[in-house]
């Protein structure tokens, strides 16, 4: 299976060093906005410039988009699914239904197969959910992320006047936690779930009060959480908080048999070094199993749900019956 990364970022080179991994998946080259004279790739993969991207239309059995959700994918998916079998990380959750129906009609128009939203969240939570739900109907989930870096949080910080950098970390409340897995299902408010923890390197001469009183009050990113703010120097940032770790928890508690006297909690958990790099892993399993839809004729927009566990694995239905059954 031949793929291609379309966009070089943190998720790009995650896919690009992924593919090291899998022996039956081959890069073709990485596509860039850039200039791929200024782009050095971590393997020595060729790097070309994403408008010739068309050109290697019949080189590609899966396209890899590695743009951002804000702006990016909704427009590059569906384009790129017109000439490619193509997966995203699209996560924008609110808005799926609406970039999936998008990507739909661009698939079908030409016969493409098309994944949308792979990755851990939406991705791996998502069909974590969807099991719980399916074998515990009588219940409630429970989604708890971190500890980990929220890279639109900490731009969200970056863009105020007088920040220089900054992280910020989402924090799961331990008490909360601990009532989900005692099975006590209890009622949670957004602020009793996570807390926020602000890493901020303030520019010189800038009102640090000033700075953690907009970041406290954000709408949207702050203010319906306990958040701290911490201010350190570029050192000690870059020292301290360079790498991306991430992860969190899907929790469902329900109950069976007569009255709902026996209860039960399903969790599934992930510890992540780094966020970009385990949602690479996951997007290089999506692409196998995109090449096989597309084999078969199974043609249009797809998610997680859509696709049969074995079509992810390289390993032979005979082979997972015998290792993993």
């Amino acid at each position: 299976m031949k793929i291609g990364i379309y966009g070089y970022g943190n998720l790009g080179r995650g896919v690009e060093l992924g593919v090291r991994q899998n022996p039956d998946i081959e890069l073709v080259g990485v596509f860039t906005r850039r200039d791929p004279a200024t782009v050095k790739t971590l393997t020595g993969i060729p790097v070309y410039p994403a408008a010739r991207v068309e050109d290697f239309a019949a080189e590609i059995d899966v396209l890899i988009i590695c743009g951002g959700s804000a702006s990016d994918l909704p427009e590059m998916t569906p384009a790129l699914a017109r000439s490619f079998n193509v997966i995203d990380s699209f996560d924008t959750h609110a808005r799926i239904p609406e970039h999936f129906e998008n990507v739909e009609k661009a698939a079908m128009l030409t016969g493409h197969t098309a994944l949308i939203s792979g990755g851990w969240d939406p991705g791996l939570f998502s069909l974590a959910r969807l099991y719980m739900n399916a074998v515990l109907p009588d219940g409630k989930d429970y989604t708890f992320w971190g500890r980990g870096v929220s890279q639109g949080h900490s731009d969200a910080i970056r863009r105020i006047p007088g920040v220089a950098d900054a992280r910020q970390y989402t924090i799961p409340v331990p008490e909360a936690l601990e009532r989900v897995r005692k099975g006590e299902n209890p009622e949670l408010t957004t602020r009793q779930k996570h807390t926020r923890e602000c890493w901020v390197v303030a520019e010189e001469g800038a009102d640090k009060a000033e700075i953690e009183r907009r970041i406290k009050e954000m709408p949207n990113y702050f203010a319906d959480y306990d958040t701290t703010v911490n201010f350190i120097t570029a050192e000690e940032m870059k020292r301290d908080h360079s790498e991306l770790p991430h992860g969190g928890q899907v929790i469902r508690g329900g109950a069976t048999g007569t009255d709902g006297k026996h209860r039960h909690v399903m969790e599934f958990s992930l510890k992540l070094d780094s966020n970009p790099e385990f949602t690479a892993s996951v997007l290089l399993a999506c692409a196998r199993a995109v090449c096989r839809m597309y084999a078969r004729g199974n043609y249009g927009c797809k998610t997680l749900f859509d696709i049969a566990p074995a079509d992810l694995s390289p390993l032979s239905p005979e082979e997972l019956r015998k290792r993993l059954l």
